[in-house]
């Protein structure tokens, strides 16, 4: 996914212009004997505000089969040549950054490297390209982003960015298949968007869920908060101190079936015990004290999988599950 980045780093900017190198090099290369490519320019686009209003593969899809998510989230308007000036969810305010430019419409701005398909006064379409250490694979990734202008939405076709940026019919149709699959067989779960929540219904269990802070460290990528949602639960009055990681499926009606360990075990006799306790652990303790709500995508309820950080703390256990289990 794409992000913003508000601060400028001097080592990311060597880096850039070293790739531009790498690049301008090998089309100069391609070209000898025969007449030079120029350096693609914005000027007949200066000061024009664009909204992506798509981000999808090849396919046309912006759902991948893991449940992935591409998202339209860019605004922006070319200043110059040399200067571009993007929307910053963070900040809520647009901010202007460095542009690089290079041979075949590739430019390197907001940390990201793009390779403009088509621009006119009314839309861009542009593929994301990927860097690669210190080179750039030119073949893209065939994701394309595609822009409206914002006066081309207004005045033209009579509608908003917000309505534009919704999930395709295909993505919906893409989607249900997925679930039917995921809900005949809780194997074969998926991504929820709206993830699977889990709260407790015990005073003596606390829920909290992790979250991700956008920045630049995770290039201001936060979609792991669904892709694989994280759970840390504590349960007072344990029948002794413990802790316990694993993930777990959620299915379509909120029943839960065990993953698999979160931690590396290379001794198989220990890993069985391991998985034989927390597994007992899944079936007592967070059976009889969690409420669990399914996930679900574009408003379809789907079986997914969560991740668990389950610890014991030793005290007198309430009677009921004392009795319910022995390990």
């Amino acid at each position: 996914m794409l992000s913003i980045s508000t601060k400028k780093s001097k080592t990311a900017l060597v880096v850039s212009l070293f790739i531009l190198s790498i690049v301008v090099f090998g089309c100069n290369n391609s070209q000898s004997g025969g007449k030079k490519r120029q350096l693609i320019s914005f000027k007949a686009y200066n000061g024009i505000n664009y909204s992506e209003v798509s981000r999808r593969m090849r396919n046309g899809l912006s759902f991948n089969e893991y449940g992935y998510q591409l998202e339209p989230q860019w605004k922006l308007k070319f200043v110059s040549d040399d200067s571009i000036s993007i929307f910053s969810p963070t900040k809520n305010a647009f901010i202007n950054f460095p542009l690089t430019r290079g041979y075949d419409s590739i430019f390197n701005a907001a940390r990201s490297w793009l390779k403009v398909r088509k621009i006119t006064k009314d839309s861009i379409t542009m593929e994301i390209l990927i860097q690669k250490g210190d080179s750039l694979d030119v073949k893209g990734t065939k994701v394309f982003m595609r822009f409206f202008a914002d006066n081309y939405v207004k005045n033209v076709l009579h509608t908003d960015t917000s309505i534009l940026r919704r999930p395709s019919h295909q993505d919906t149709l893409f989607i249900k298949a997925l679930s039917a699959k995921a809900n005949a067989d809780y194997t074969k779960a998926f991504a929820a968007r709206q993830p699977a929540k889990i709260t407790s219904r015990s005073p003596l269990v606390s829920v909290s869920q992790r979250t991700t802070r956008p920045d630049i460290l995770n290039n201001f990528d936060n979609s792991d908060d669904y892709l694989d949602p994280t759970y840390d639960i504590v349960i007072k009055k344990a029948y002794k101190d413990f802790y316990f990681s694993f993930t777990m499926y959620i299915d379509d009606k909120g029943r839960t079936y065990y993953g698999y360990p979160l931690v590396g075990l290379d001794d198989e006799e220990a890993k069985a015990d391991y998985i034989h306790t927390s597994k007992a652990i899944m079936e007592s303790y967070l059976k009889l004290y969690l409420n669990i709500k399914p996930g679900s995508t574009l408003g379809i309820i789907h079986s997914s999988m969560v991740s668990v950080h389950v610890e014991g703390k030793a005290g007198s256990p309430k009677s009921e599950v004392r009795k319910s289990k022995r390990f």
